[in-house]
C-alpha cells in the first residue's frame, strides 16, 4: 500500500470524529494551564528533529514538573538518548505498520501504537510535523488540546484544536515552533539544545579512533553524502578541504555517513594525497554525536549528521544549495552556513534558481567559514 493510501485509510476512519471538530481554543484562557503530560510529535527527518530539539528544553523550563514524551520514528530514536529533559520516547515504526490495513503483523504494530497513544493520557499535544499522518495520530491520543501549524499540509489542520501562524519577522522554522510555545504561556524560549553522547558511545568512538591512530581534536570530520543529489557538494571539493586543512593544521580527515555513502569516501580519498579515514557505515547516531564532540571541525552537506554537529559546540560548516538556509539552517549561526545569497532567499523551503545550486559554493567560501570559527 502506498503512503498516500495509508493516510487516506486513517483519514476515512476518523472522518466522523472530525465532523464534530471542536472550536478553536482561546489561548488567552489556556496560557496559565499547568500541563502535566505533554506529547511532542516530530517523527522525522533527522535534521528536522535536531531543529526541533530546543522545543524540549523550553518546555522543560516552562513546565518543570511535566512528563515530556517525544513521538519519533524508530530509527531516529537513538538521537534522543543524547538530550536532557525528556522523560519518555514513543517509537513510531513507520515501515512496520505501512501495510497495516491488510497485513496481520502490520496491523498488530499499528494497533499497539494507537493504544499507546491513547494510554499516554496527554493533556497537551504539539504536532511539529504538520502532515496528515501526524495530525491523525494527535487526534488518536484523545487529548483535548492539540496544537498544529497553520502551514500544515494534507488537510492536517482538520485534526487540531488550534493552529499557529508563523511569525512575520522570521522565516526560520524554529521561530514558528516558538510561536507555538508562546501560545501555551512560554515566553522565554531556549534557542539552543546541546547534544551529549552517552558514555558507551564515547567509549566506542574512542576505540575506533585509537585503531585508526587518530587523536581527539586532531581531525576534521567530513559528511559528503545526502539522501538528495541536489544537496551533495562535489566530492572533489571535500577532497580539497581535506588537503587544505591537513596542510594548514596537520589534521587528518574522517569521512562519515551511511554504508551506501562509501562511494563519497572513496572519491575523496582518490582526489587527495592527505590522509582520509573512512568510517562510513560504522557509526550509530549516538556515536556520530561522540565523533563530532572529538572532532576539531566538521564540514557537511545539508543533511541530518551535519545538523547534529552544530549542536555539539564543535566548529561546523553546513553547505547549502537550493534549500533555504534562512528557514532550515543552523539557528542564528550564520558562521555555520556556506551558501549563495543566504540572506535573500525569502520564505520558501527550496527554490530552483541555478545561481543557488550547491556547485556554486566554492572551496574558498567553506575554508573562510571554518577559519572564522577557528
Amino acid at each position: 500500500m502506498t503512503e498516500p493510501s495509508f493516510c487516506k485509510k486513517i483519514s476515512e476512519k476518523f472522518a466522523i470524529l472530525n465532523r464534530i471538530r471542536p472550536s478553536l481554543i482561546h489561548s488567552s484562557i489556556m496560557k496559565n494551564t499547568e500541563y502535566k503530560n505533554i506529547l511532542i510529535i516530530k517523527p522525522s527527518a533527522l535534521g528536522d528533529i535536531v531543529h526541533a530539539l530546543p522545543v524540549l528544553g523550553s518546555l522543560r523550563a516552562g513546565f518543570p514538573q511535566a512528563k515530556l514524551t517525544w513521538m519519533v520514528r524508530k530509527e531516529f530514536a537513538p538521537l534522543l538518548e543524547c538530550v536532557e529533559g525528556l522523560d519518555d520516547v514513543l517509537p513510531f515504526d513507520r515501515k512496520g505498520m505501512a501495510n497495516w490495513f491488510y497485513d496481520r503483523q502490520g496491523f498488530k504494530i499499528f494497533r499497539d501504537f494507537t493504544r499507546a497513544l491513547r494510554a499516554g493520557k496527554f493533556d497537551l499535544v504539539l504536532d511539529l510535523q504538520g502532515l496528515l499522518r501526524s495530525a491523525v495520530f494527535s487526534r488518536m491520543t484523545g487529548c483535548g488540546r492539540r496544537i498544529g501549524l497553520m502551514e500544515s499540509r494534507e488537510l492536517a489542520h482538520l485534526f487540531y484544536t488550534e493552529l499557529i501562524a508563523p511569525p512575520k519577522d522570521s522565516v526560520h522554522i524554529l521561530d514558528t515552533y516558538f510561536a507555538m510555545l508562546n501560545e501555551i504561556g512560554i515566553e522565554n524560549c531556549t534557542p539552543a539544545c546541546r547534544l551529549t553522547a552517552p558514555a558507551s558511545a564515547r567509549e566506542s568512538i574512542q576505540q575506533k579512533l585509537r585503531e585508526k591512530q587518530i587523536s581527539p581534536k586532531n581531525f576534521i570530520a567530513l559528511v559528503p553524502g545526502s539522501a538528495h543529489a541536489y544537496k551533495c557538494w562535489p566530492a572533489e571539493r571535500f577532497a580539497k578541504i581535506a588537503e587544505q586543512i591537513h596542510h594548514q593544521y596537520g589534521w587528518d580527515a574522517v569521512v562519515v555517513g551511511t554504508q551506501s555513502e562509501r562511494i563519497y569516501a572513496d572519491a575523496i580519498g582518490a582526489n587527495t594525497s592527505s590522509p582520509v579515514i573512512d568510517l562510513t557505515g560504522q557509526t550509530r547516531i549516538p556515536e556520530l554525536v561522540a565523533l563530532f564532540e572529538q572532532a576539531a571541525a566538521v564540514v557537511s552537506n545539508d543533511t541530518g549528521p551535519g545538523h547534529i554537529a552544530t549542536s555539539t559546540n564543535t566548529p561546523c560548516v553546513i553547505i547549502f544549495g537550493n534549500t533555504n538556509p534562512l528557514r532550515l539552517g543552523p539557528y542564528q549561526q550564520p558562521e555555520c552556513m556556506a551558501a549563495i545569497d543566504p540572506e535573500k532567499r525569502g520564505s520558501e523551503i527550496k527554490d530552483t534558481k541555478s545561481a543557488h545550486q550547491i556547485e556554486n559554493v566554492t572551496v574558498e567560501m567553506v575554508l573562510e567559514k571554518i577559519g572564522s570559527q577557528l
